[in-house]
């Protein structure tokens, strides 16, 4: 029986009748007979970016009460003290205001739209603080005619004779050229008498836009599909050439030739811009790599724009660091908001003063056919909004609380969150920065509220070449065609519990974050082909990381 036993045991440890590898041999507690322990080495320990549990995504002005809710971006700061939310609060009444054709009699305060415009509203594209819906066309429909529900807009501009690499005042500090007569945005509304021939075009804008979609298909190593689509534009009907088409045999309209650029912009949360201005020039200048040097295949390169801010004040070099717009295009909060309320509702105000289409033919012919009555000023010629009413609209935008993330605790939101650093998101979407301790931003002292705040916003708010696929060919100050800056993801999982209809990147054509990865190319073509190659859970915990923002 003794010899049995040892029989047995010798086939039990015996390498070759079980072919036992040497592996696993080592991961036994003894192997062999000299009766030496074999410590079973432990598995590579998985490490966890630090960012991983972090719940505050805005410091201090971080709210935790309404990050579920529909109203999850229209918080104030929590901690602003009495006085400034008495003025944030005056904004969120002026960013809802709905305003009509002047003049308006009883309400004179509302009234001054247009002559042409995009929306009547802040909330039209920033929908409860996020982001627009995205037009659907119908299934029985090729395309369909962009109107009142729309929250995306093109901006246009003359393609200039060579790239501009250094603004001054010589070169109008590389801003995009205005198209003649048109201008730098196109506004396919307009009040009732906006157009020469208006009884045929009411409400008409400078043109008629026309949406579109064409869809592709990317499909994963392991068999999965994701269609993908892509926004089409057509732009008709232009008021200088009525009826004109690019399939028109005469092109004569200033908008319809053929070095007229044009791209879709979709509106963007508003929450957070505060932090994002206070964060320090230096420390967004740091991560500039215009050469590569660490050959991650991403550079980044910052925007520096016209600030009117500055230019207002009489400085002699007007020029700022670019941090807000898609394309980095805007300085600050202040210039972002008050350009769009002249631009996109076309409400003069201090610091724009004047219409957007001031000079064009469209504009002329406007103030002559309606006796002057709308001319860009209120009753004692002063802008349309008052400096009270532009100051808390600009201070609400700076001020909105950020929310909160969710699910931190999840096992595969925290597998997200190194998958997401495995694969070298966090080359262009850098997680953290402290917001500077004083100062102004816009040229006014800042909130108390934004100072020395360590925020999670996830971006370097720098420029990146994204690829041909998302690349709208239109320079803007010193970014090309395929460049966009990189969008701040905190708050991205919230962004359909706000507007279910909401899409993602700079024309909405990402129905998913998904879909918004799978878009991302030039500079990020690795990430994405990193993304790509995980395995279908793994991708899902990248996707629970980043709706846990």
């Amino acid at each position: 029986m003794k010899n049995i036993k040892r029989d047995r045991l010798s086939l039990r440890f015996s390498s070759k009748p079980l072919g036992l590898t040497l592996a696993a041999c080592i991961g036994l507690t003894a192997c062999g007979g000299s009766g030496d322990e074999v410590v079973t080495p432990k598995p590579d320990e998985k490490v966890y970016p630090a960012y991983t549990d972090i719940k505050a995504s805005g410091g201090e002005t971080t709210t935790f009460d309404a990050s579920e809710s529909g109203h999850g971006f229209s918080t104030p700061a929590p901690n602003l003290s009495t006085a400034d939310l008495a003025h944030h609060l005056e904004g969120d009444l002026g960013f809802e205001t709905a305003f009509t054709t002047a003049p308006n009699v009883e309400h004179p305060d509302l009234d001054g739209l247009g002559p042409v415009f995009n929306n009547a509203d802040c909330n039209s594209c920033h929908q409860r603080d996020g982001r627009n819906s995205t037009p659907i066309v119908p299934a029985d429909k090729e395309r369909i005619k962009l109107g009142s529900e729309a929250g995306l807009f093109l901006r246009i501009s003359k393609a200039a004779a060579q790239a501009c690499t250094s603004g001054n005042a010589a070169n109008d500090y590389c801003a995009p050229p205005a198209v003649p007569n048109f201008g730098g945005q196109l506004f396919h509304r307009g009040v009732l008498k906006a157009r020469p021939d208006w009884e045929d075009n009411l409400f008409g804008g400078q043109a008629d836009v026309y949406l579109s979609y064409e869809t592709k298909q990317v499909t994963y190593s392991d068999g999965n599909v994701v269609t993908l689509k892509k926004p089409l534009f057509a732009v008709e009907n232009p008021y200088d050439a009525p009826g004109e088409t690019l399939n028109s045999a005469n092109l004569t309209s200033d908008l319809l030739q053929d070095d007229v650029l044009m791209g879709w912009r979709n509106g963007m949360p508003v929450f957070g811009l505060g932090l994002l201005e206070a964060i320090p020039e230096k420390d967004i200048l740091a991560l500039v790599d215009a050469s590569d040097s660490n050959g991650d295949g991403i550079s980044g390169k910052a925007n520096f724009v016209f600030d009117a801010v500055k230019a207002q004040a009489g400085d002699n070099d007007p020029v700022s660091l670019g941090r807000f717009g898609w394309k980095a295009n805007t300085p600050s909060v202040r210039v972002q908001s008050l350009g769009a309320l002249r631009g996109d509702i076309g409400i003069t105000n201090p610091l724009f003063p004047d219409e957007s289409i001031t000079g064009t033919a469209l504009h002329d012919s406007y103030l002559t056919r309606t006796g002057f009555t709308d001319t860009g000023e209120d009753e004692n010629g002063a802008p349309e909004a008052s400096a009270e009413f532009s100051d808390s609209v600009v201070f609400y935008a700076e001020t909105l609380a950020v929310p909160a993330r969710r699910n931190v605790d999840s096992p595969d939101v925290r597998e997200g969150a190194r998958l997401f650093e495995q694969v070298n998101c966090t080359g262009c979407h850098k997680a953290s920065f402290v917001t500077k301790s004083s100062g102004e931003i816009g040229g006014v002292a800042m909130s108390d509220a934004l100072k020395g705040q360590t925020i999670y916003p996830f971006t370097d708010m720098l420029l990146h070449d994204m690829g041909e696929g998302l690349a709208d060919g239109r320079p803007d100050f010193l970014a090309d065609g395929n460049e966009w800056r990189t969008r701040p993801l905190w708050g991205i999982g919230l962004t359909q519990t706000v507007n279910p209809q909401a899409g993602f990147l700079h024309d909405g054509r990402a129905a998913t974050v998904e879909e918004a990865i799978l878009w991302h190319g030039g500079e990020a073509t690795t990430s994405r082909d990193g993304f790509m190659a995980l395995s279908i859970d793994e991708r899902k915990q990248v996707i629970a990381f980043l709706m846990s923002l």
